[in-house]
Parts: C-alpha cells; sequence; structure tokens
C-alpha cells in the first residue's frame, strides 16, 4: 500500500513540474492525466491507511522530488542548507512511516 503512496508523489512530481512547464495540448494533457492519477491514489490509499500520515509522506516526498528535479533538470542554484532541510524532512517522512507501520490497515464497511 506505501508503494502506492510513493507513485502517488511520482505523479506529483510530474503534474507540478508539468504545470510550470506546460506549453501546448500534449503536455497540458499529460499535466492533467498526472493530477488525475496522483489524487486518484491518494485518496486511495488514504481509505486503506491513517490519511495523516499518508498526507504528510505524500507531500514530503513530492516537496523532495520537485527540489531534485529543479536541481538536475533546472539548474537549480545547490545550498548545502536546501540538502539538509531535505534529508530533515525524509527522517521525518520516514520516522513516521515507520511507526504508522505499527498500525493494522483499516476496513472500510
Amino acid at each position: 500500500m506505501w508503494l502506492l503512496v510513493v507513485v502517488a508523489a511520482i505523479f506529483e512530481v510530474a503534474w507540478a513540474t508539468g504545470h510550470k512547464y506546460a506549453h501546448d495540448f500534449t503536455t497540458w494533457t499529460l499535466t492533467v492525466i498526472a493530477i488525475i492519477a496522483c489524487f486518484s491514489l491518494l485518496i486511495y490509499t488514504s481509505i486503506k491507511l491513517p490519511t495523516s500520515t499518508v498526507y504528510a509522506v505524500f507531500v514530503g516526498l513530492g516537496t523532495v522530488g520537485t527540489v531534485f528535479i529543479d536541481l538536475i533538470f533546472f539548474e537549480l542554484n545547490f545550498q548545502f542548507s536546501v540538502l539538509f532541510f531535505i534529508l530533515l524532512l525524509l527522517v521525518g517522512i520516514l520516522g513516521l512511516k515507520d511507526e504508522t507501520e505499527k498500525t493494522p490497515e483499516r476496513t472500510v464497511k
């Protein structure tokens, strides 16, 4: 189930990047598809897992992914302070996810 949260975060990075750089029908179509896939997966996983944790992991991974895309492809200036805070964010995400795994999945009635 957590793998779907990671996939949703990848789609979030795709649509956030696409939203900034879309310029024609094809790129806008791909951006809209990424938005639909992203939020469909987020909704589905929120039903099965604790919503607050799913959302925190989703947003955190999306943030990290977007920063790395900007660093790698769009020449964002590298700063050690950004790296420090990204690592701090990842530690928080992993800690939250680890604590949540100790809670059983919910079943929808």
